[in-house]
């Protein structure tokens, strides 16, 4: 979504503040989502219970901010029926504070699980999941900045980034599966790490759909390209459906 400045000029001014509100609101989460990411994965790196502690209680900040995005939103809708270029403003706010939401949904989940595997003997591989978290901070960062200058080439450069999150969790799924069957004393602190780190894919995914909404919002068309996705970890049954082989 454009600045203040880049925003198209608008007759009367409460409707130009309201859009910034709502542009603010967004950067606002996205700052305290950066922030959970952070903690949760230094939790694990760190074995620090207390600090995931705090990512699971803080986690109602991000939804209370979410809701406020939506009900302003809500509100300029009802009250200005922006049009055009406006509209897919609006629009894309209401569904890239949902994604926001979602991503920090998962740094609870992951807060969660550490608690557990802070209880078993550490596991050498859990050194790789700060690196698919870096990758996703930094994909999290560039669309939050594409988001503040609409800039629909740099969401496009955010939205093929998301591959090489894909080959990590691919990576560290084999290594984590031979952990297991090496030891079965691992299969605990293994398989929680397996979800943990599906859960960071799963960001990057999302990151990637806040990048199509960019992208969206500023060109009014979708990327035409196919969507890169790496991950080969899941499989699809007999009726169709995609599965994954025991992280969700």
């Amino acid at each position: 979504m454009a600045s203040q400045e880049q925003t198209r000029p608008h007759t009367v001014s409460a409707y130009e503040e309201e859009l910034t509100k709502i542009n603010n609101s967004i950067l606002q989460l996205g700052g305290l989502v950066e922030v959970q990411i952070s903690d949760a994965v230094r939790a694990i790196a760190r074995r620090d219970s207390e600090r995931a502690e705090a990512v699971i209680a803080q986690d109602h900040r991000i939804d209370d901010l979410e809701e406020q995005v939506n009900t302003d939103a809500v509100r300029v809708l009802a009250l200005r029926q922006p049009m055009a270029s406006d509209l897919r403003v609006i629009v894309s706010a209401i569904k890239i504070a949902g994604d926001l939401e979602r991503i920090g949904d998962y740094a609870k989940n992951i807060s969660k699980r550490t608690l557990v595997i802070n209880q078993s003997p550490p596991i050498s591989s859990s050194r790789a999941i700060p690196r698919m978290a870096e990758l996703v901070q930094a994909m999290l960062a560039d669309v939050l900045t594409s988001y503040v200058d609409l800039d629909s080439a740099k969401a496009r450069q955010v939205w093929m980034a998301d591959q090489e999150v894909d080959e990590l969790y691919n990576s560290l799924f084999r290594e984590l599966l031979t952990y297991m069957m090496e030891d079965p004393r691992n299969i605990t602190a293994a398989t929680h790490l397996l979800f943990i780190a599906k859960n960071i894919e799963r960001m990057g995914d999302l990151v990637t759909n806040i990048a199509e909404r960019i992208f969206f919002t500023d060109t009014g068309n979708q990327i035409e390209d196919e969507r890169p996705k790496a991950d080969n970890t899941s499989y699809t049954d007999a009726e169709g459906e995609t599965v994954d082989n025991g992280v969700s």
